[in-house]
């Protein structure tokens, strides 16, 4: 039952005109007003911040904010993968043979989120992470290692809500909205893909490296409100690092993973 009225909730108020106008809102220079609160409420440390706070146009340019290079060192280790972004880790775990891995008690097909039967096969029986950036995250996206991207591409039209509520009452957001899917390959033939999963009924990801060469730590992308990142990993390529738990929370560069 609370199932059916959330998404029934959701579907009312995600309409073009709703996410016009939160657009707007958050874009406009009377926004910048609200920054101080915004951060207050969200304990962000303006001491990480490369600008000055009175500097932001708005609260989108906020929200999109760059942090000082020194606040977020890179593990320089060859085998190591790092967080691609500060967030709480959602969920990990392995991939079944199905290709079927579960968010928040529900199942979720590898085909359903990445549309491509032909990608699937190679990442059955892998393993994969979720990551929940919260309001209160830096929202730039980093590459999690050195690698060249072999494919690209965007799926899903509407964007729906990707917090507590949004993943366990849901429409399965995690493979249903807007998403930009990268997939990179590294060293001896291996594959990892990055699902970032827009959010918040605007379609907001914005890349920044169009190169086919990723360095790890390197800027890619950020969001433009809240969101999802996924990564998928081959069979019996990683081991997940000791600090990778359910609800802990990881910053960009940080090692998540370590190649076998």
């Amino acid at each position: 039952m609370k199932e059916k009225v959330y998404q029934s909730l959701i579907e009312l108020t995600n309409g073009k005109y709703s996410s016009f106008l939160l657009k707007k809102l958050v874009t406009s220079p009377i926004s910048k007003n609200l920054i101080g609160r915004y951060s207050k409420v969200y304990e962000i440390d303006h001491t990480e911040v490369s600008r000055e706070i009175n500097s932001f146009t708005s609260l989108q340019d906020f929200f999109t904010r760059q942090l000082k290079e020194e606040v977020r060192p890179v593990n320089p280790a060859k085998d190591i993968f790092v967080s691609p972004v500060d967030a709480k880790i959602e969920s990990f775990g392995r991939i079944d043979e199905d290709a079927i891995f579960t968010v928040k008690g529900k199942p979720y097909t590898l085909l359903d989120l990445l549309g491509n039967e032909q990608v699937i096969n190679k990442y059955k029986n892998g393993k994969y992470i979720v990551f929940y950036l919260s309001p209160a995250n830096y929202h730039r996206i980093h590459s999690p290692i050195d690698g060249t991207v072999i494919r690209q591409y965007i799926l899903g039209n509407k964007s729906y809500p990707v917090n507590q509520l949004g993943l366990t009452y849901g429409k399965k957001p995690i493979s249903k909205n807007y998403r930009m899917i990268s997939e990179l390959q590294f060293p001896e033939n291996k594959h990892v893909t990055l699902v970032k999963v827009g959010a918040m009924f605007v379609n907001s990801i914005t890349l920044t490296n169009v190169s086919t060469s990723w360095k790890k730590g390197e800027e890619i992308g950020f969001f433009g409100f809240g969101s999802t990142v996924v990564m998928l990993f081959e069979e019996d390529i990683i081991t997940f690092a000791e600090n990778i738990k359910k609800g802990h929370n990881v910053k960009m560069g940080e090692p998540i993973a370590i190649m076998l």
